[in-house]
């Protein structure tokens, strides 16, 4: 209905001209502390967000996104490549040979692949890739060094960089943040 409208899904709080949205289900409550420090001012929202327990600086949602691979298009050419990637993601994946393999040229393949998912192929890769290393960081006692290997990255600053950019935070940050194994809730 809204042709014109940017989605911005990494986005928390979005302000403009005067209509107020907020991303999650619970982000309301970021929206909320927004507000009051918007017509209240800082030290409002800083006594409001300790009293509820609210991270007051919180602006991006990226790190409670999860990757579910954009499958719902008609092209079967680029369904059957998402599916190989999502199974051979930690393996090295050519781009050119996959093309190749679904007998596509390789500019023809990209568009394609754009067109359905909304992602080049090389970025589809790197969500599945980040997508599966974030479940590691929250099930696994491996290091970052060895989730990285794991899911097809063989150099860590640019696994460093690909997971802060669809993430919102560094691979060791998110693991201290989401990997409870052996932590106890209870002092």
């Amino acid at each position: 209905m809204y042709p014109d409208v940017q989605v911005k899904t990494d986005k928390l709080i979005t302000d403009e001209s005067g209509i107020y949205t907020n991303g999650g289900a619970y982000s309301f409550l970021h929206l909320l502390l927004y507000l009051v420090e918007k017509f209240y001012g800082r030290a409002t929202a800083i006594y409001c967000a300790k009293y509820f327990q609210i991270d007051l600086d919180r602006t991006l949602q990226a790190e409670f996104l999860v990757f579910n691979g954009h499958k719902k298009h008609s092209d079967d050419v680029v369904l059957k490549a998402q599916n190989f990637i999502e199974e051979n993601y930690q393996d090295k994946i050519s781009i050119g040979e996959l093309s190749s393999d679904f007998n596509v040229g390789r500019r023809s393949f990209d568009r394609r692949f754009i067109t359905a998912t909304g992602l080049t192929p090389l970025d589809y890769i790197q969500r599945v890739r980040i997508e599966a290393a974030k479940k590691m960081f929250e099930t696994q006692r491996k290091t970052v060094n060895e989730i990285m290997y794991e899911v097809g990255y063989s150099d860590a600053k640019s696994f460093r960089d690909v997971f802060r950019r669809v993430t919102g935070m560094a691979p060791t940050d998110y693991k201290t943040k989401y990997n409870k194994i052996g932590r106890s809730y209870v002092g």
